[in-house]
């Protein structure tokens, strides 16, 4: 079962899932909108509403793993009661089941729990560790809170799935998130920018001492998250919080020159204030400390900045049908 199946991420592992012959529940609203598209190509077994969610699991379906991507996921959510539930609540509900039933559980986690870096960026699990972070947003806050609650149940040795394992997911780009509105990545954003014939835009520095442009963040390509997901299905053993990045922080300039290259344009880039929504709240730098993951036993590679949006742009974005 996959919650948030119809989702950029969800649907682009439902699709690995059913290359696999898997047989996938998706737990999803498609809406009004176009969103049904992610998942046109690999219709799931079965989608199952959010608001009718427990009413299935009543049913003691014969899940091997819920792997839980569901989530308010916008960095700039407000409605804290909602997100709350969404991203705590509901989590903790499906820890409690799988503990239950005897099944697996996988969910995300996020980068955005490192708040501004100054605690690093090491996937440390313990009580003590995940303590001395502090996320910036609501988003961040809410997952790191469910992370919080996961190391407080492991302490007391309380009844956990029989393998777990929480991802702090960098910043994911790929074919499928089309629907997410302004959490949109930036590679779309710089494409769309380009494509209207018009420079990429980024934001200029808000801390001194930083180039505008020299801004980094972990890029990760969506085909190399489903690979770390596949992996953990077949590994049970390997249990724990891991970051999900490339453990290589890229600028947010060379992301725009390899979008450019990518769509055979010249160079163009220009740069733009900060929105005062943003100010204090973005994180400058993240790089995933990918340790941990590799010492559970994970040898796969991760895809490079260029050759990941060279893909991305040529192979779905500039195609008559960009989905997967």
């Amino acid at each position: 079962m996959v919650t948030g199946g119809a989702g950029f991420i969800g649907s682009f592992l439902h699709a690995a899932l059913a290359a696999r012959g898997v047989e996938t529940v998706v737990v999803d609203w498609l809406g009004t909108e176009e969103k049904w598209r992610n998942l046109a190509k690999h219709p799931p077994a079965r989608i199952v509403t959010p608001e009718t969610l427990d009413d299935f699991l009543a049913t003691r379906p014969p899940l091997e793993c819920v792997i839980h991507l569901g989530a308010i996921s916008a960095t700039t959510a407000r409605d804290a009661d909602l997100t709350w539930h969404t991203n705590v609540t509901l989590s903790l509900r499906l820890w409690e089941w799988c503990a239950a039933h005897g099944v697996r559980f996988l969910y995300a986690s996020s980068a955005a729990t490192y708040g501004d870096g100054e605690a690093g960026f090491e996937d440390d699990g313990a009580l003590a560790a995940l303590q001395r972070l502090r996320p910036r947003n609501l988003y961040g806050w809410t997952k790191h809170a469910f992370d919080l609650r996961v190391a407080a149940l492991l302490a007391a040795g309380a009844r956990r799935p029989p393998q777990w394992a929480g991802l702090k997911f960098f910043n994911v780009y790929g074919p499928n998130e089309y629907h997410k509105g302004s959490m949109i990545s930036v590679v779309k954003v710089k494409y769309d920018e380009l494509a209207a014939g018009n420079p990429a835009r980024l934001f200029r520095s808000d801390r001194p001492g930083l180039a505008d442009g020299a801004q980094a963040r972990d890029f990760i390509w969506v085909g190399d998250v489903a690979d770390v997901i596949l992996w953990l299905l077949d590994t049970p053993q390997a249990n724990g919080l891991f970051n999900v990045g490339t453990g290589q922080a890229r600028s947010y300039l060379d992301l725009a020159h390899a979008v450019c290259d990518a769509m055979g344009r010249p160079r163009a880039v220009s740069f733009i204030d900060m929105p005062a929504a943003l100010r204090g709240q973005y994180q400058s730098f993240t790089q995933a400390s990918t340790a941990r993951l590799r010492a559970a036993g994970y040898g796969g590679q991760f895809t490079p900045l260029e050759d990941g949006i060279r893909r991305y742009v040529q192979d779905f974005l500039m195609q008559s049908d960009p989905y997967r």
